[in-house]
C-alpha cells in the first residue's frame, strides 16, 4: 500500500467509524443494552473538538432506531450499510497516512468460526463512503490482530497471526514480509497467547497497546483468581525484553458467563480518540477506576472517559473492536 507506516492511534483523526448493534438475532436479550452502551460511546466521541463519527448501520431494521437517537447530534453521521457483525476493526480497511489510501485484506470469519453475510464487503463499503482508494492484499488479516506505533513497529500475537485457520504455512518471516509490503511495517513484535476464551484467537488489542513512542500498556492481574495472570506477565516480560517501557494497567479481574466460564474482558480495548481515551468497564468499579487513573498518567492531554461495555462484550468484543479511525 505504502512505504510509510500506519499512523499511531493517538495521531489526529479526520473521522472515526463505529459499528451499530444491528441484528437482534446476534444480541438476543442484550440488544437494547448494547445499543445504549454504543450510544454512550458515540456521544463521548462526538464531544466538542473530538471526532466526526461515521456510524455504520448493518441492517434496514436498525436504521430508523439509530437515526432517531442521533438526529441533530453534531459530529455524528449515520451511514446505511451492510454487515453481518459489528466488529469494524476486523472487517474494515486499515487507513494509511492522511487516509490517502487504505489496505483491505481477505476475511474468513475469525478462522472460519463466525462467517456471516456481508462481512467480507465491509472494507469496500467504508472505503467507498470515505472516498479512499483501496489496496487489496491476498491474505487473511483482521485489524484487531495488530497494533501500530506510527514508526513502523507492529505488535501482534503468534496465537492469532500464525494460526493455520487464517493463512496456511505462515511463518514469522513470511508474515513480517507481507506486513512490510501492505502496511509499511519495519519491525514486528511477536507476543504469545491472547486472553482465555477470546474467539478471535488472541487479538493483540485485548492484550497490549502502544500508548506513546517506545511505550506499551499491558494488563496486570486484578484479584487472585484472574484467569489471565500468567498471560499478562509473559506479555510484560516479552515487551520489556524487546526494549519497551511497559505500563501495567489493572485488568477487570475474573468475569464469567452464565456457564461459569471466563470471558475476555479487557481494559486494553480502549479507544484513543481526538481529545479523549474511552475505556470500557465491566462492572468492577475499583478496577475500572484504577485503569482510568493509569491511562490518565499516560495521556495527560486527553480526557479519560470510563464507559460501560458489559453488554457489548456479550457479542465478543468492546469499543476498539467496533471502531476504525481515518487518520488526518
Amino acid at each position: 500500500m505504502t512505504d510509510l507506516p500506519i499512523p499511531a492511534e493517538w495521531s489526529p483523526h479526520r473521522a472515526m467509524w463505529v459499528g451499530w448493534p444491528s441484528h437482534e438475532a446476534l444480541w438476543v436479550d442484550n440488544l437494547d443494552q448494547a445499543r445504549a452502551e454504543v450510544e454512550a460511546l458515540v456521544r463521548a466521541l462526538a464531544g466538542p473538538g473530538r471526532e466526526q463519527v461515521k456510524l455504520m448501520i448493518g441492517s434496514d431494521e436498525a436504521l430508523a432506531d439509530a437515526r432517531a437517537r442521533f438526529d441533530g447530534v453534531a459530529g455524528v453521521t449515520v451511514v446505511p450499510g451492510r454487515f453481518g457483525d459489528i466488529w469494524l476493526r476486523d472487517t474494515g480497511p486499515i487507513f494509511g497516512p492522511g487516509s490517502l489510501t487504505a489496505a483491505a485484506f481477505r476475511f474468513n470469519g475469525w478462522g472460519g468460526q463466525f462467517e456471516m453475510e456481508f462481512d467480507d464487503t465491509v472494507a469496500d463499503q467504508i472505503a467507498e463512503q470515505a472516498g479512499v482508494p483501496l489496496c487489496r492484499n491476498d491474505f487473511i488479516l483482521e485489524g484487531g490482530a495488530l497494533d501500530h506505533d506510527g514508526a513502523g513497529t507492529i505488535l501482534t500475537t503468534r496465537q492469532c497471526l500464525l494460526n493455520p485457520n487464517r493463512n496456511t504455512g505462515w511463518t514469522e518471516a513470511k508474515a513480517e514480509a507481507l506486513l512490510g509490503e501492505a502496511l509499511g511495517a519495519t519491525r514486528v513484535i511477536w507476543l504469545g497467547d491472547g486472553l482465555m476464551n477470546d474467539h478471535t484467537d488472541g487479538h493483540v488489542d485485548n492484550l497490549a497497546r502502544f500508548v506513546a513512542p517506545g511505550v506499551v500498556a499491558c494488563p496486570i492481574a486484578f484479584g487472585i483468581d484472574d484467569p489471565n495472570a500468567e498471560v499478562y506477565d509473559a506479555c510484560a516480560r516479552d515487551l520489556s525484553e524487546a526494549g519497551f517501557r511497559v505500563v501495567r494497567i489493572p485488568s477487570p479481574g475474573r468475569l464469567e458467563n452464565e456457564d461459569g466460564e471466563p470471558i475476555p474482558a479487557s481494559h486494553m480495548n480502549f479507544l484513543i480518540a481526538n481529545g479523549a481515551v474511552v475505556v470500557p468497564t465491566y462492572g468492577n468499579e475499583a478496577a475500572g477506576r484504577m485503569a482510568g487513573e493509569a491511562l490518565a498518567s499516560i495521556f495527560p492531554d486527553r480526557e479519560i472517559i470510563l464507559s460501560p461495555s458489559i453488554d457489548v462484550l456479550t457479542g465478543g468484543g468492546s469499543f476498539h473492536c467496533i471502531s476504525q479511525q481515518e487518520p488526518a
